[in-house]
């Protein structure tokens, strides 16, 4: 029995017509009768009562049918699925955090799309927290981040600790540590720009850990809105901020960076994805950061978070 059987008949049944379901079908009328006496010799009953006009079922032909309606109505359901698949499978959204266009990432999924042509590529800008949400909502399928967040339907892949540097003015009392740099407790003085102002956790709340690990407590820390603010600001002579180690290639005039050499002062990227995923893009993606990274003279953890 093949599945053209079965809607040769519901289409007789709803035509209620051998000629009228020929036509619909697009086919002649004796072929049409001869696959529907064919599909009543495979079942051995009969589907329609004989010589009754216009056609009707026998008991066994209803039940037949309804049978019939849900096989039909169900392949074409998964079908649609099945395409729906295969297009998600075709386009990968990723999720990033902003500070990570200034590091590998780029680099990345520059290599991941001449590797890939076939792919398309979305880039979704997201906190790492929203990052998580969006990925058990099928918005994005990879998601790279800073933050260390925990949730059981999330696979998270430690692939570096990136140092934190502090960005001054290059006139600031500070300059005097550029080249030998220097322990956070020596900075709680001073005016200290965080940011984002996003919902937390965030990128500033792991900057407070990192102090709060180390038993200390800065006294003027300030929120602003983005790094690119914080940064305009210590240009100003405002004050000064800690940024990621591959922020500093922002480039604004009048800035100076500072080493800073507490060991707990640095921020882990990560890439998360969904925990059961088996998508033929994920083992793609962790080559080419495999590959850049090792172009980069730069260790890669590879670590399960």
């Amino acid at each position: 029995m093949e599945l053209k059987h079965l809607r040769y008949f519901v289409t007789v049944v709803e035509e209620q017509s051998i000629t009228k379901a020929a036509d619909k079908l697009c086919i002649a009328q004796p072929p049409l009768s001869r696959q529907i006496q064919k599909l009543e010799e495979e079942l051995g009953i009969t589907l329609f009562e004989r010589g009754s006009r216009p056609i009707k079922m026998t008991e066994a032909g209803q039940f037949f049918y309804e049978h019939s309606v849900q096989i039909l109505t169900h392949t074409a359901q998964a079908t649609s699925m099945a395409q729906r698949i295969n297009a998600v499978d075709q386009t990968v959204r990723i999720g990033y955090v902003s500070s990570l266009l200034y590091a590998l990432l780029p680099q990345i999924i520059y290599l991941f799309r001449q590797r890939n042509p076939d792919m398309h590529v979305e880039l979704i800008e997201y906190g790492t927290c929203d990052q998580i949400e969006a990925l058990k909502a099928g918005k994005i399928d990879l998601g790279f981040g800073r933050l260390r967040l925990i949730d059981p339907s999330i696979k998270r892949l430690l692939l570096r600790k990136e140092r934190l540097l502090l960005a001054i003015h290059k006139n600031h009392h500070l300059a005097e540590f550029i080249e030998s740099g220097l322990y956070l407790s020596q900075i709680l003085e001073e005016a200290i720009f965080s940011y984002p102002k996003t919902p937390k956790p965030n990128f500033a709340t792991a900057v407070q850990s990192i102090f709060t690990e180390l038993g200390l407590v800065p006294k003027k820390l300030i929120e602003v809105r983005e790094i690119h603010m914080a940064l305009g600001l210590v240009s100003s002579g405002e004050g000064i901020c800690l940024i990621p180690e591959t922020a500093s290639d922002i480039g604004m005039k009048n800035l100076a960076y500072i080493p800073i050499l507490d060991v707990e002062a640095h921020s882990a990227i990560s890439l998360s994805v969904r925990n059961m995923d088996q998508s033929s893009y994920i083992p793609k993606i962790l080559d080419c950061i495999q590959d850049v990274f090792k172009n980069e003279n730069i260790d890669l953890h590879m670590d399960n978070i």
